[in-house]
């Protein structure tokens, strides 16, 4: 690990704080929400955050899709501030909690800090092996590009080598991202993204299609690659179509072929570059070994960022992704301890 050094990893995503409790199934449909979704609060879903507290012994867990996978690619290095994390907060105790539990991890927190909106908070709902999210970005929304072109974060930016933003961000900022994608073109450094949530490319596709052109990797699961098909008018709903698809769509830094990794839970991971197609298989936990599965796609893309920044080969990180993923939805959250013993 001796290429490490800090600043290496650049992410901007939301910073919000799970509130998680395992639930029925009428919870689920009392606030019109389904299994393994994710989706951000209207009016209607409100209560739930104060009723998971009051009524269902939830647990506080310090979330956010890139935080938590900065989170655990810095438990994979074991090498603290090698990832510089950008997020908006309130100024509360839901903040004092996330940046305690994000720099305890090891993560260079640089947030930006909203006087007059609540930390964001998300329910994390979990029925089984299943979980159902719901997210009320609150101050998460207000992140502005002049946060990052302040001098001293514009430093981070000019010192890092890998960026990494959820389509998440696509909802909260567009600015922000194409300021740091379009950073990355002109110093040939690796932009990377991940489709986040099925509504993402179903409701956000102009926003996405701006960014598109400068995605050296894009991330997502198998219902997420099939909303962007869709949304696409791929005319297939074969995974491996859609992700040599994507690979082809149009690039701004013609020099790297767009690369798109594809995960179906228990399924083979699929890794699509230079036109050509690899399956990485996945082994399958038993039923009783399942905690949770929230943050499996954080820790994958975790695992496979621990050893991306160590210059190690694609087949390396995804194996890393897949470790980290089996790792933490045998705990509760994006959850970890103990020394990681992954090996390469």
């Amino acid at each position: 690990m001796t290429n490490l050094r800090d600043g290496l990893l650049l992410g901007c995503g939301n910073p919000l704080l799970d509130i998680s409790a395992a639930v029925d199934e009428q919870f689920l449909a009392k606030y019109e929400m389904l299994p393994n979704n994710a989706i951000l609060a209207e009016d209607k879903h409100m209560p739930i955050y104060k009723e998971l507290v009051e009524e269902c012994n939830a647990e506080y867990i310090a979330g956010g899709s890139v935080q938590n996978s900065f989170r655990v690619a810095q438990w994979v290095l074991q090498r603290p501030n090698v990832a510089v994390f950008f997020g908006c907060v309130g100024e509360d105790k839901y903040s004092d909690i996330l940046l305690e539990k994000a720099t305890q991890d090891g993560v260079n927190v640089q947030y930006q800090f909203c006087r007059d909106t609540p930390t964001g908070t998300c329910a994390v709902l979990i029925t089984g092996t299943q979980r159902s999210l719901c997210a009320n970005l609150a101050a998460a929304n207000s992140f502005t590009v002049d946060h990052l072109k302040s001098a001293e974060n514009e430093k981070y930016l000019q010192n890092a080598e890998y960026f990494y933003i959820s389509g998440f961000f696509l909802t909260v900022s567009l600015e922000s991202i194409l300021t740091v994608a379009k950073h990355a073109l002109s110093k040939d450094r690796l932009f990377m993204m991940n489709l986040s949530a099925p509504f993402i490319p179903q409701f956000f596709k102009d926003n996405l299609d701006q960014v598109m052109p400068y995605i050296d990797i894009l991330f997502g699961n198998e219902t997420e690659a099939l909303a962007f098909a869709e949304a696409q008018k791929f005319g297939t709903e074969d995974l491996k179509e859609i992700g040599l698809k994507i690979s082809a769509l149009p690039k701004q830094n013609e020099s790297r072929k767009r690369v798109a990794i594809i995960t179906q839970g228990s399924d083979p991971v699929l890794l699509i570059r230079d036109g050509t197609i690899t399956e990485f298989p996945v082994e399958k936990l038993a039923a009783d070994q399942i905690v949770d599965t929230n943050g499996a796609g954080d820790a994958f893309v975790g695992g496979f960022l621990a050893q991306l920044v160590q210059k190690r080969n694609f087949d390396t990180c995804i194996e890393c992704g897949i470790w980290a993923a089996r790792k933490i939805i045998q705990r509760s959250g994006c959850t970890f301890e103990g020394v990681p013993d992954f090996e390469a």
